[in-house]
């Protein structure tokens, strides 16, 4: 099978058993056949078809051109900047904004298949479990999402039931059989939760208790499983909400009641160095910022796009302060090239034979976009302006008032109908729901922006040092 086509894909999912509530109700029907999640599987059903285009099938397949790129594991610089072409591709069907598109779990059920020895070493069937995972990961073209986040009570690990009990809030083991482990408790955040083939589940760092230490693939539909979903952002047609109307992923909070993981999913089991160890030694951290910036990279670009397109639409890039703010923008976009450009040149091959982006580099673009991505959001609202206050919807254009759009509110040199639909795009980009969920993406993706600054100044200790050492050195010279 190897590679699927949309309609494969779409077909599979259809017949997916989740555990899925929204808006109080247990979705019964299949997810396929319900929005807000109809148009997420649509357009990564696209993503599907594109690696069989033969416009952008030696880009989007594998070397072996059996599997999609994202399950190749990367040997070589050359196969950095493959994988770089092919998920900036990828992003760029869906503007970047789709921050569960294949490719990012599966870059990271790759990588751990990949250092598979380094799970060995705890004990020799978690070896061989991740490295089973991932064959049948690529052999089926699964799709996963994950979650690792604790809910914040859990900084309390137990809820007393009123009855003398305790129960756990932060997913974690409660019993051993000889058919795997159960577990019990919550995991937070797992985007598309309930829409992928599996779930990967990988531990936190929240706890030094073992009970806590677990990491795992299961199917989605598996018994005591449950989904909780925010309930879907307000949208409308193409016109209206051109983005929201595609690619609303949803994010689910995901309920583990006294779930059964079987041992051969189980790859990480109550080993405190291996989870310290296991995003960093593996390059797995590492591939997840590559992936992630590559992504970002490719929005930056359309949100470049949007901007020039208002300044052109209103006629106002002659004026000095719009011109520096497209300035702005460009020296972000640069700034985020320059940042993955570095990553590969600066690539090593790990102690498993991964080709690995240097890891300090792309925190440093990760932390950087953290804080500038706000600023590229808010100058798209500075440049649209009150034009994105009174917007007219596609109905208005449809009905007997639109004489009066065309005649008052037209742009300089464009009907009002395509004004709005650009100024609609910009909206939704920034300023709705869909548009300010991204921005919080964006600014909390890999986590506390402060922590990750602890984080890469942590990582950045050795090169300190050695900078540090030029300024005695330097006082030396002048004895």
């Amino acid at each position: 099978m190897g590679i699927v086509t949309g309609a494969e894909y779409l077909k599979r999912m259809a017949c997916l058993k989740s555990n899925v509530w929204m808006d109080g109700k247990r979705i019964e029907r299949p997810l396929t056949d319900v929005e807000p999640f109809q148009s997420v599987f649509k357009a990564k059903g696209k993503l599907y078809d594109m690696v069989h285009d033969e416009r952008y099938a030696s880009t989007l397949q594998g070397k072996d051109q059996k599997i999609n790129f994202s399950y190749d594991i990367p040997r070589s610089k050359e196969d950095l900047v493959k994988r770089r072409k092919a998920t900036q591709l990828w992003a760029n069907e869906t503007l970047g904004v789709l921050g569960r598109s294949p490719d990012y779990v599966n870059t990271m059920i790759a990588i751990m298949a990949g250092a598979k020895k380094f799970f060995a070493e705890a004990d020799p069937q978690f070896g061989e479990n991740i490295d089973a995972i991932y064959k049948r990961a690529k052999e089926v073209d699964l799709t996963f999402t994950h979650t690792f986040v604790n809910p914040s009570i859990s900084r309390k690990p137990f809820f007393p039931d009123g009855q003398g009990k305790d129960q756990p809030i932060a997913t974690k083991i409660i019993e051993e059989t000889e058919e795997g482990i159960i577990v019990d408790g919550a995991r937070l955040l797992a985007t598309q939760g309930g829409m992928t083939d599996e779930l990967l589940v990988i531990p936190s760092a929240a706890f030094i208790d073992s009970d806590y230490l677990f990491g795992c693939t299961i199917p989605s539909d598996t018994k005591g499983l449950t989904f909780i979903n925010r309930p879907p952002y307000k949208k409308g047609s193409t016109f209206d909400s051109p983005l929201s109307s595609q690619f609303e992923e949803g994010d689910a909070i995901v309920v583990f009641d006294h779930v059964l993981v079987p041992w051969n999913r189980v790859f990480l089991y109550r080993n405190e160095w291996l989870m310290n160890d296991l995003f960093m030694k593996t390059g797995m951290e590492s591939f997840l910022l590559y992936q992630a910036v590559n992504r970002q990279i490719v929005k930056t670009e359309w949100l470049l796009g949007i901007a020039q397109a208002l300044v052109t639409m209103l006629d106002i890039e002659r004026h000095q302060h719009i011109q520096g703010k497209l300035g702005e923008m460009i020296i972000a976009l640069e700034a985020m090239v320059g940042f993955v450009y570095s990553s590969e040149a600066q690539a090593e091959v790990n102690d498993f034979g991964i080709m690995v982006p240097k890891l300090e580099t792309l925190k440093a673009c990760a932390s950087y976009y953290q804080t500038t991505y706000p600023r590229l959001i808010e100058i798209i609202q500075l440049l649209g302006a009150s034009h994105f206050i009174a917007a007219p919807s596609e109905k208005d254009f449809a009905s007997s008032i639109a004489p009066y759009l065309e005649r008052f509110i037209k742009g300089e040199y464009v009907s009002a109908y395509d004004k709005f639909q650009l100024i609609q795009l910009a909206r939704d980009m920034t300023m709705t729901e869909f548009g300010t969920r991204q921005l919080l993406y964006e600014r909390y993706f890999y986590g506390d922006p402060v922590r990750v600054l602890s984080s890469l100044n942590g990582l950045y200790s050795k090169k300190k040092e050695e900078l540090q050492m030029r300024i005695s050195d330097f006082f030396e010279r002048e004895k």
